[in-house]
């Protein structure tokens, strides 16, 4: 039986990486949760992650010099941003460098499992 896609959510807020977590996984996603983008780096789910859910402001290391150090190891990962912060030059940088997406944390959890789907599709992974 073929393994699920694996999505790495990378966000300093807990309660958001647990429902993010929780709604991943009730579609049959395998899922990463990490507190910081330090973290993520660390991990040995950094090289088997088939998308990347980061928030934009996190102490240290921020989503988009994330998604920065990412592409600068040749990594094509798709990323998705969600943030409580959807300032436009944040937005303009993010999608400019390949982001896939740049979403408030208002929107519906459609709206993510829509983008979700389309990172997979990309990269040319299907989902469960």
């Amino acid at each position: 039986m073929p393994t699920a896609p694996s999505i790495s959510i990378v966000d300093d807020d807990a309660s958001f990486r647990m429902a993010t977590d929780s709604l991943l996984r009730a579609r049959g996603y395998t899922v990463y949760a990490f507190a910081s983008a330090e973290e993520f780096l660390r991990s040995p789910q950094l090289d088997e992650t088939s998308c990347v859910i980061t928030d934009v402001k996190m102490p240290g290391i921020s989503g988009l010099q994330l998604q920065t150090l990412l592409r600068s190891q040749g990594r094509t990962v798709p990323v998705i941003f969600i943030t409580a912060y959807p300032e436009e030059p944040a937005r303009a940088r993010a999608l400019r460098e390949g982001a896939v997406c740049f979403l408030s944390k208002a929107s519906d959890a459609s709206t993510l499992i829509k983008y979700v789907k389309e990172s997979l599709a990309r990269r040319g992974t299907t989902g469960p």
